[in-house]
Protein backbone atom coordinates (compact mmCIF):
# COMPACT_ATOMS: atom_id res chain seq x y z
CA UNK A 1 0.00 0.00 0.00
CA UNK A 2 1.20 3.52 -0.68
CA UNK A 3 1.22 6.11 1.60
CA UNK A 4 -0.16 8.70 -0.75
CA UNK A 5 -1.67 8.26 -4.08
CA UNK A 6 -1.31 11.76 -6.55
CA UNK A 7 -3.29 12.11 -9.22
CA UNK A 8 -2.29 14.55 -12.20
CA UNK A 9 1.31 15.06 -12.52
CA UNK A 10 2.10 18.49 -13.35
CA UNK A 11 3.28 21.51 -11.06
CA UNK A 12 0.87 20.94 -8.58
CA UNK A 13 1.35 17.26 -8.24
CA UNK A 14 5.10 17.01 -8.54
CA UNK A 15 5.36 19.28 -5.69
CA UNK A 16 3.19 16.83 -3.90
CA UNK A 17 5.34 14.35 -4.54
CA UNK A 18 8.65 16.15 -3.48
CA UNK A 19 7.40 16.82 -0.51
CA UNK A 20 6.33 13.09 0.34
CA UNK A 21 9.35 11.84 -1.39
CA UNK A 22 11.81 13.73 0.72
CA UNK A 23 9.84 12.99 3.92
CA UNK A 24 10.54 9.14 2.72
CA UNK A 25 6.92 8.05 2.20
CA UNK A 26 5.82 5.86 -0.26
CA UNK A 27 3.90 7.52 -3.18
CA UNK A 28 2.36 6.86 -7.04
CA UNK A 29 1.74 9.96 -9.10
CA UNK A 30 -0.47 8.88 -12.05
CA UNK A 31 -0.64 11.55 -14.88
CA UNK A 32 -1.53 11.29 -18.05
CA UNK A 33 0.96 13.99 -19.58
CA UNK A 34 -2.23 16.74 -20.75
CA UNK A 35 -1.06 19.91 -18.49
CA UNK A 36 -3.38 22.79 -18.47
CA UNK A 37 -0.53 25.41 -19.78
CA UNK A 38 1.05 23.05 -22.69
CA UNK A 39 -0.22 25.61 -25.36
CA UNK A 40 2.26 28.28 -23.81
CA UNK A 41 5.21 28.94 -25.05
CA UNK A 42 6.85 30.14 -22.01
CA UNK A 43 6.58 29.60 -18.70
CA UNK A 44 6.52 32.85 -16.24
CA UNK A 45 6.64 34.01 -12.49
CA UNK A 46 8.23 30.97 -10.93
CA UNK A 47 11.72 31.42 -9.61
CA UNK A 48 14.54 30.25 -10.34
CA UNK A 49 12.45 28.71 -13.67
CA UNK A 50 11.04 32.10 -15.45
CA UNK A 51 10.73 32.20 -19.38
CA UNK A 52 11.25 28.52 -19.79
CA UNK A 53 9.26 26.08 -21.51
CA UNK A 54 6.78 24.58 -19.26
CA UNK A 55 6.91 21.07 -20.41
CA UNK A 56 11.06 21.46 -19.98
CA UNK A 57 10.38 23.27 -16.99
CA UNK A 58 7.81 19.77 -15.83
CA UNK A 59 10.55 17.40 -17.68
CA UNK A 60 13.01 18.61 -15.14
CA UNK A 61 11.44 18.05 -12.54
CA UNK A 62 10.80 14.36 -13.27
CA UNK A 63 14.51 14.26 -13.81
CA UNK A 64 14.88 15.02 -9.86
CA UNK A 65 12.54 12.95 -8.60
CA UNK A 66 14.06 10.54 -9.66
CA UNK A 67 16.88 10.16 -6.89
CA UNK A 68 13.62 10.05 -4.69
CA UNK A 69 13.33 5.50 -4.65
CA UNK A 70 9.92 6.04 -2.72
CA UNK A 71 8.11 7.84 -5.52
CA UNK A 72 6.61 6.28 -8.78
CA UNK A 73 5.65 8.02 -11.79
CA UNK A 74 3.62 6.00 -13.65
CA UNK A 75 1.43 7.16 -16.63
CA UNK A 76 -1.44 6.08 -16.61
CA UNK A 77 -5.33 7.47 -15.92
CA UNK A 78 -7.42 7.30 -12.32
CA UNK A 79 -10.91 5.73 -13.43
CA UNK A 80 -12.20 5.26 -10.37
CA UNK A 81 -11.58 5.90 -6.41
CA UNK A 82 -13.38 3.80 -3.70
CA UNK A 83 -12.59 3.56 -0.15
CA UNK A 84 -12.24 6.47 2.87
CA UNK A 85 -8.96 7.33 4.86
CA UNK A 86 -6.15 4.91 5.89
CA UNK A 87 -7.34 2.41 2.75
CA UNK A 88 -8.23 4.01 -0.56
CA UNK A 89 -8.32 1.97 -3.79
CA UNK A 90 -7.57 3.72 -7.16
CA UNK A 91 -8.39 1.52 -9.97
CA UNK A 92 -6.63 3.01 -13.44
CA UNK A 93 -7.50 3.45 -17.22
CA UNK A 94 -5.11 0.48 -17.11
CA UNK A 95 -6.97 -1.72 -14.83
CA UNK A 96 -4.31 -1.58 -12.29
CA UNK A 97 -5.92 -1.40 -8.91
CA UNK A 98 -4.03 0.69 -6.15
CA UNK A 99 -4.32 1.24 -2.70
CA UNK A 100 -3.22 4.37 -0.37
CA UNK A 101 -3.84 5.81 3.54
CA UNK A 102 -3.95 9.29 1.37
CA UNK A 103 -5.20 10.82 -2.14
CA UNK A 104 -4.25 14.10 -3.20
CA UNK A 105 -6.32 15.55 -6.31
CA UNK A 106 -4.38 17.17 -8.77
CA UNK A 107 -5.49 16.90 -12.21
CA UNK A 108 -6.15 20.42 -12.59
CA UNK A 109 -9.00 21.84 -15.21
CA UNK A 110 -9.69 22.58 -19.10
CA UNK A 111 -10.48 25.64 -20.42
CA UNK A 112 -13.77 25.98 -22.33
CA UNK A 113 -13.40 27.61 -25.67
CA UNK A 114 -15.86 29.33 -27.18
CA UNK A 115 -17.26 28.20 -30.81
CA UNK A 116 -15.37 31.40 -32.28
CA UNK A 117 -12.82 30.55 -35.44
CA UNK A 118 -9.22 31.10 -34.20
CA UNK A 119 -9.96 31.54 -30.43
CA UNK A 120 -8.78 27.75 -29.26
CA UNK A 121 -5.74 28.06 -31.93
CA UNK A 122 -5.01 31.19 -30.35
CA UNK A 123 -5.12 30.09 -26.79
CA UNK A 124 -1.88 30.72 -25.10
CA UNK A 125 -0.06 32.25 -27.34
CA UNK A 126 -2.09 35.67 -28.55
CA UNK A 127 -5.07 34.89 -26.39
CA UNK A 128 -3.89 34.37 -22.80
CA UNK A 129 -6.01 34.84 -19.45
CA UNK A 130 -3.13 35.43 -16.79
CA UNK A 131 -1.12 39.34 -16.35
CA UNK A 132 1.25 37.46 -14.08
CA UNK A 133 2.43 34.76 -16.50
CA UNK A 134 2.11 37.41 -19.90
CA UNK A 135 2.34 40.64 -18.69
CA UNK A 136 5.22 41.80 -18.30
CA UNK A 137 6.08 40.87 -21.92
CA UNK A 138 3.82 42.66 -23.99
CA UNK A 139 3.93 45.63 -21.21
CA UNK A 140 3.20 48.84 -22.54
CA UNK A 141 1.69 47.61 -25.64
CA UNK A 142 -2.06 47.61 -26.85
CA UNK A 143 -3.95 45.09 -25.09
CA UNK A 144 -7.22 43.59 -25.59
CA UNK A 145 -9.70 42.15 -22.76
CA UNK A 146 -12.89 40.13 -23.35
CA UNK A 147 -15.78 40.57 -21.66
CA UNK A 148 -16.74 37.49 -19.68
CA UNK A 149 -18.94 39.23 -16.29
CA UNK A 150 -18.49 42.02 -13.89
CA UNK A 151 -15.18 40.40 -13.18
CA UNK A 152 -13.97 41.99 -16.01
CA UNK A 153 -13.88 45.30 -14.38
CA UNK A 154 -11.64 44.42 -11.94
CA UNK A 155 -9.55 43.14 -14.67
CA UNK A 156 -9.39 46.75 -16.10
CA UNK A 157 -7.99 48.17 -13.21
CA UNK A 158 -5.71 45.66 -12.66
CA UNK A 159 -4.22 45.77 -16.23
CA UNK A 160 -3.59 49.49 -15.46
CA UNK A 161 0.19 48.20 -13.81
CA UNK A 162 0.50 47.15 -17.01
CA UNK A 163 -0.64 49.42 -19.64
CA UNK A 164 -2.19 52.49 -20.31
CA UNK A 165 -3.71 50.99 -23.56
CA UNK A 166 -6.98 48.57 -23.53
CA UNK A 167 -10.09 48.05 -25.47
CA UNK A 168 -12.82 46.34 -24.04
CA UNK A 169 -14.74 43.88 -26.02
CA UNK A 170 -18.10 43.41 -25.00
CA UNK A 171 -19.07 40.53 -27.50
CA UNK A 172 -22.67 41.01 -27.50
CA UNK A 173 -22.63 41.40 -23.73
CA UNK A 174 -24.72 44.34 -21.92
CA UNK A 175 -22.57 46.07 -19.99
CA UNK A 176 -23.93 47.43 -16.47
CA UNK A 177 -24.52 51.26 -17.59
CA UNK A 178 -22.29 52.02 -13.79
CA UNK A 179 -19.27 50.24 -15.41
CA UNK A 180 -19.68 51.67 -19.12
CA UNK A 181 -19.47 55.19 -16.91
CA UNK A 182 -16.40 53.98 -15.32
CA UNK A 183 -14.47 53.14 -18.12
CA UNK A 184 -15.65 56.23 -20.15
CA UNK A 185 -13.36 57.81 -17.20
CA UNK A 186 -10.91 55.99 -17.57
CA UNK A 187 -10.80 56.29 -21.38
CA UNK A 188 -10.79 52.92 -22.23
CA UNK A 189 -13.07 52.37 -25.38
CA UNK A 190 -15.72 49.16 -25.59
CA UNK A 191 -16.10 47.67 -28.68
CA UNK A 192 -19.53 46.20 -29.23
CA UNK A 193 -20.82 43.49 -31.60
CA UNK A 194 -20.02 39.95 -31.41
CA UNK A 195 -16.78 38.67 -31.79
CA UNK A 196 -16.61 36.11 -35.20
CA UNK A 197 -12.76 35.41 -35.45
CA UNK A 198 -10.20 35.87 -34.55
CA UNK A 199 -7.07 36.36 -36.64
CA UNK A 200 -3.41 35.63 -35.65
CA UNK A 201 -0.29 37.31 -37.08
CA UNK A 202 2.49 35.46 -35.16
CA UNK A 203 3.49 36.03 -31.76
CA UNK A 204 1.13 37.79 -29.67
CA UNK A 205 -0.12 39.75 -31.89
CA UNK A 206 -3.89 39.20 -33.00
CA UNK A 207 -7.29 40.83 -34.88
CA UNK A 208 -10.40 40.79 -33.50
CA UNK A 209 -13.47 40.62 -35.57
CA UNK A 210 -17.05 41.78 -35.18
CA UNK A 211 -20.13 41.33 -36.65
CA UNK A 212 -20.60 45.08 -36.54
CA UNK A 213 -17.13 45.54 -38.01
CA UNK A 214 -14.77 47.27 -38.12
CA UNK A 215 -11.79 44.90 -37.05
CA UNK A 216 -10.07 45.68 -33.85
CA UNK A 217 -6.02 45.11 -33.88
CA UNK A 218 -4.03 44.36 -30.61
CA UNK A 219 -0.80 43.12 -29.46
CA UNK A 220 -2.31 40.63 -27.08
CA UNK A 221 -5.96 39.51 -26.22
CA UNK A 222 -6.91 38.67 -22.34
CA UNK A 223 -10.01 36.15 -22.24
CA UNK A 224 -11.78 34.58 -19.27
CA UNK A 225 -13.27 31.16 -20.80
CA UNK A 226 -15.27 29.06 -17.77
CA UNK A 227 -12.96 25.92 -17.24
CA UNK A 228 -14.17 22.75 -15.51
CA UNK A 229 -11.75 19.99 -14.21
CA UNK A 230 -10.51 17.73 -16.42
CA UNK A 231 -11.97 14.69 -15.00
CA UNK A 232 -15.17 13.96 -12.70
CA UNK A 233 -13.78 11.88 -10.09
CA UNK A 234 -15.06 14.44 -7.55
CA UNK A 235 -18.20 14.07 -8.28
CA UNK A 236 -18.51 9.97 -7.50
CA UNK A 237 -16.73 11.15 -4.46
CA UNK A 238 -19.58 13.76 -3.44
CA UNK A 239 -16.87 16.50 -2.71
CA UNK A 240 -18.07 19.94 -1.88
CA UNK A 241 -17.18 22.31 -4.59
CA UNK A 242 -17.58 26.42 -5.22
CA UNK A 243 -18.85 28.22 -8.06
CA UNK A 244 -16.28 30.66 -9.12
CA UNK A 245 -16.97 33.68 -12.46
CA UNK A 246 -14.07 31.20 -13.67
CA UNK A 247 -15.88 27.75 -13.19
CA UNK A 248 -16.05 25.08 -10.97
CA UNK A 249 -12.75 24.16 -7.93
CA UNK A 250 -12.86 21.35 -4.83
CA UNK A 251 -13.82 23.25 -1.41
CA UNK A 252 -10.44 22.61 0.60
CA UNK A 253 -9.75 24.01 3.79
CA UNK A 254 -6.63 25.74 5.33
CA UNK A 255 -4.74 22.31 5.15
CA UNK A 256 -5.87 21.88 1.96
CA UNK A 257 -7.98 18.96 2.62
CA UNK A 258 -11.23 18.72 0.87
CA UNK A 259 -14.41 17.42 2.29
CA UNK A 260 -13.86 13.62 2.60
CA UNK A 261 -11.56 13.41 5.41
CA UNK A 262 -7.82 11.82 3.95
CA UNK A 263 -8.67 13.28 0.61
CA UNK A 264 -6.30 16.61 -0.20
CA UNK A 265 -6.07 18.74 -3.31
CA UNK A 266 -4.02 21.23 -5.10
CA UNK A 267 -3.41 23.09 -8.65
CA UNK A 268 -5.97 24.69 -10.63
CA UNK A 269 -8.34 22.18 -9.99
CA UNK A 270 -8.72 24.00 -6.16
CA UNK A 271 -8.24 27.43 -6.91
CA UNK A 272 -11.21 28.96 -8.01
CA UNK A 273 -8.99 32.45 -8.10
CA UNK A 274 -6.35 33.57 -11.02
CA UNK A 275 -4.11 30.43 -11.06
CA UNK A 276 -0.96 30.32 -12.15
CA UNK A 277 2.07 27.65 -11.67
CA UNK A 278 3.48 29.66 -8.85
CA UNK A 279 0.60 29.05 -6.76
CA UNK A 280 -0.08 25.60 -8.08
CA UNK A 281 2.86 24.17 -6.90
CA UNK A 282 2.84 25.94 -3.81
CA UNK A 283 -0.09 24.81 -3.16
CA UNK A 284 1.14 21.75 -4.33
CA UNK A 285 3.86 21.46 -1.52
CA UNK A 286 1.52 22.63 1.06
CA UNK A 287 -1.04 19.70 0.40
CA UNK A 288 2.00 16.92 0.36
CA UNK A 289 3.38 18.31 3.96
CA UNK A 290 -0.16 18.70 5.29
CA UNK A 291 -0.98 14.76 3.99
CA UNK A 292 2.16 13.72 5.37
CA UNK A 293 1.40 15.07 8.64
CA UNK A 294 -2.05 13.37 9.05
CA UNK A 295 -0.25 10.34 9.15
CA UNK A 296 2.21 10.98 12.03
CA UNK A 297 1.15 8.04 14.93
Amino acid sequence: MDDVIIIGGSFAGLADALQLGRARRKVTVLDTGLPRNRFAGHSHGLLGHDHKPPLDILAEARQQLARYPTIRLVNARADSISGAIDDFSVLTGDGESLAARRLILSYGVVDQMPDVPGFAEGWGTSIVPCPYCDGFEVAGQHWGLVWSGRQSHNYVRLYHDWTDTLTLFADGHDIPPDIRADLGHRNIPVVDGRITGIAHHGGHHATVELDTGPNVAVDILFAHPRNKPSASLHESLGLATVDSPLGIALKVDERRETSMPGIYAAGDLANPLMASVTTASSHGAMAGIFSQQSMLV
